[in-house]
């Protein structure tokens, strides 16, 4: 194995480079020295030509550094010649000489406006989409419990029983336990605040109005989106990822009257009862701090929510109850159906859930209040 040489010499305006000896990786560290010893004189060069004649051996390295010696050249916009290639080393140099070759296309700025238009656009595409898959649920779901109707025996009871018990019973004391929280924090910062102008009583009619039409079944609402809701997308989500639910397929058993409908009918039977018991939870947590903190006893509490509130209030907050648990079971088995065969799409997918479910029961409490103020109630 011969030293490797890099001779250069200048004639006229050509700068002539004879590499000689042996350009393989052996010699890697005197290659990279002599490369970069030569390329001030490189830049300097108008024309340049190659004369490859002495070269005894080579490799990839060996040829790369002469390939970056040519197209430095070349993009500087100078005349590269290269001679004396050997037979057995063309192939090597021109398989070397054609990588990275392809022209980079720039690609133009996107115009902000039409760029905000067009994700607009996808946007407005995307919720379309959405709300088809909500309405494919709904009405499969229907298709469900009319099958059922007609035939009572095939109402998956046992099922029906056990997430009955999920998603009310079990939930019963964490969401006694916030809603009687809310309910003191809002009769506390209520006092507080009526007490400039003398008018601690009205508290009693803020707590039990609030509690009664919105809050009570608001909350509850959003804590079984999150609770329940997830829990309902990610069995769907894990059954669909073992291809369980395919399997229910095969068998020739419906998923919807399986799996979603008894799901379904649990939240819509459970939420009201939920909310009435997180508001009961909140008047009584409103009413303790009435007495301790605003001097006020329990029978003058009382005496002032029977006033205060009526049987409207209450009916107004548990008609709300069974639209709201039936938008988080039909979101919540839906996007459970959309898993795909990974962890990551069962995240994904459990986090959408959640999010839309308290998104779209917010809104209908709007569409309800709407509604109730244009009715008179």
């Amino acid at each position: 194995m011969s030293v490797p040489l890099l001779n250069i010499a200048t004639v006229g305006d050509t700068l002539e480079i004879r590499p000689t000896g042996s350009w393989t990786v052996l010699n890697a560290n005197l290659l990279e020295s002599m490369f970069n010893a030569a390329a001030p004189q490189l830049a300097q060069a108008k024309r340049l030509r190659v004369d490859l004649a002495g070269v005894r051996e080579i490799d990839t390295l060996g040829a790369w550094l002469l390939e970056k010696i040519s197209r430095g050249a070349e993009q500087a916009g100078r005349t590269v010649t290269v001679t004396g290639i050997d037979e057995r080393h063309a192939e090597l140099i021109e398989d070397v000489h054609k990588v990275n070759r392809g022209k980079r296309v720039a690609r133009p700025r996107p115009n902000p406006v039409l760029a905000r238009l067009e994700q607009t656009g996808r946007a407005a595409v995307g919720a379309l989409g959405e709300a088809a898959i909500f309405l494919q649920m709904l009405g499969a779901t229907g298709w469900a419990l009319l099958g059922v109707l007609r035939r009572p025996r095939s109402l998956r009871l046992t099922s029906l029983v056990y997430q009955t018990w999920r998603i009310g019973w079990q939930a019963i004391p964490i969401m006694v336990l916030i809603t009687f929280l809310i309910g003191a924090i809002i009769a506390q910062q209520g006092i507080f605040h009526f007490r400039r102008f003398g008018a601690e009583s009205y508290v009693v009619d803020m707590v039990g109005i609030l509690v009664l039409r919105e809050i009570g079944v608001l909350i509850v609402a959003i804590m079984v989106a999150g609770r329940s809701g997830s829990a309902c997308t990610a069995e769907l989500g894990s059954m669909k990822m073992r291809e369980e639910i395919d399997a229910l397929t095969t068998m020739g058993l419906d998923p919807v009257e399986v799996l979603i409908l008894p799901r379904i009918i649990a939240l819509v039977i459970a939420l009201p009862i939920l909310a009435f018991l997180g508001s009961m939870a909140a008047l009584y947590g409103g009413g303790l701090i009435a007495w301790l903190y605003g001097g006020m006893s329990p029978a003058i509490f009382i005496a002032r929510l029977h006033e205060a509130v009526s049987v409207t209030h209450f009916q107004v907050g548990m008609i709300k109850a069974p639209f709201m648990a039936l938008v988080i079971g039909i979101i919540a088995c839906s996007e459970g159906l959309k898993v795909q065969g990974s962890a990551e799409s069962l995240g994904r997918q459990t986090t959408t859930s959640v999010v839309k479910s308290i998104f779209l029961v917010i809104v209908l409490d709007g569409l309800f209040a709407v509604f109730f103020a244009s009715i008179g109630m």
